[in-house]
């Protein structure tokens, strides 16, 4: 019996809705992003002329905001959606917009968070919504709640209105069955993120996964509380949602810890995060009955050892509670031979105003950067299917 393997060097199938052009200028950006220096360069210089006003938000939108964005809004995304569920791939929309600190930003984004659950009503395309806490709280409150500090009134009162605004998210998503992510961020204010995770989970996840946690295997202590969280959902009677990622922050985290003397809460090898992220997957395999897992990774080995996985011991690949993910704009390999296999994927599909959303695509092409061969393989897969296509030298 020939071994259980998936081909996600299949560029045939992960590129089949690119144009020719559209490869060609994905592998123009990647090329940029693949140099440290002209990566930095072009995103801090994007960040500087927006700042002072010049009229680059048009060649932004036209490039580095097309590659990893949706659009502006959701209007702007519908092209994406459509073009992503031809492929049975399904879309996340994620209203990406950072670094707001007023009551009135906040709300407004609690807003815009309910109208992407809106529209993922009853659309077999939007298989989840997602949002981070950050988009609507104070950071110095989460950090409070977190560290278990005492709040003066003023302070009760903004954690009364976080309260107040992610139950409002919730409980939306509880009454039209619409899915949830609660992301992931900073491990000095993820403990309040996880109590208001738990709450919420406690609270709507009586009868099927609604809200899930998100746990970031590079963190060592990650795993165990996956563990504890599963017990803990066990004994008070609902369903545990998790996305398993391995984390986005790790030199932010470990800089921190540093310049403030305490032991960083980061493993100290990316081998170390790979045991933990696979054992993490086993794990919620093992107690499938109890938790709906989203497998959030670009990594080809933990994406295939997961399908194998679920092939050896009889999991369907649409099976609801195992979902896999990956980002708009990355991994394109991994999400269509998913699909074209009848596992259940989806694409974050990040969209906001240009000038909103930078800090996330200067993120994103540092993050890029910073993990070990990413843009590499995404060139490598572009030249891949570019050469297979026999594309001439001037269309190259």
């Amino acid at each position: 019996m020939a071994e259980f393997k998936l081909d996600f060097q299949d560029t045939e199938t992960a590129f089949a809705d690119r144009s020719d052009a559209e490869l060609v200028e994905r592998r123009r950006l990647f090329r940029v992003m693949n140099s440290p220096v002209l990566n930095a360069f072009s995103t801090r210089a994007a960040t500087f002329a927006l700042s002072l006003g010049l009229p680059v938000k048009g060649l932004i939108k036209s490039t580095v905001f097309e590659l990893f964005c949706g659009g502006e809004t959701i209007e702007e995304c519908e092209p994406t959606i459509q073009r992503l569920g031809r492929s049975n791939i399904g879309t996340i929309l994620d209203y990406s917009v950072e670094g707001k600190s007023t009551e009135e930003a906040f709300e407004a984004t609690k807003n815009e968070i309910l109208r992407t659950i809106r529209r993922a009503n009853d659309d077999p395309h939007i298989p989840f919504a997602v949002f981070k806490v950050t988009g609507i709280a104070p950071l110095g409150t989460l950090e409070k709640l977190s560290n278990k500090k005492k709040l003066d009134a003023k302070g009760q009162a903004k954690c009364e209105r976080i309260h107040t605004r992610v139950n409002e998210i919730c409980e939306l998503a509880h009454s039209l069955g619409q899915p949830v992510f609660i992301d992931a961020e900073d491990s000095w204010i993820q403990n309040a993120i996880d109590d208001l995770a738990i709450e919420m989970m406690e609270r709507y996840n009586r009868e099927s996964v609604i809200v899930y946690n998100t746990v970031q295997l590079y963190r060592r202590d990650r795993l165990q509380f996956l563990k504890e969280s599963r017990r803990a959902a066990s004994e008070r009677g609902y369903f545990l949602g998790v996305k398993l990622v391995r984390g986005a922050y790790m030199e932010k985290e470990i800089a921190r810890a540093a310049e403030m003397g305490y032991e960083s809460p980061i493993h100290g090898s990316k081998k170390d995060t790979d045991a933990d992220y696979d054992a993490a997957v086993e794990y919620c395999l093992k107690y499938l009955d109890q938790i709906s897992m989203v497998a959030g990774t670009h990594n080809e080995n933990s994406t295939q050892r997961l399908a194998k996985l679920m092939y050896e011991k009889r999991i369907i690949p649409n099976h609801h509670h195992v979902h896999f993910s990956q980002l708009y704009g990355m991994s394109d390999n991994l999400s269509y031979v998913l699909a074209k296999n009848g596992y259940n994927v989806s694409k974050y599909l990040p969209y906001g105003p240009v000038e909103d959303t930078l800090p996330y695509l200067v993120r994103r092409a540092e993050e890029n950067t910073s993990v070990a061969g990413q843009v590499s393989r995404e060139l490598d897969l572009l030249n891949k299917e570019i050469k297979r296509r026999s594309l001439t030298q001037t269309q190259r």
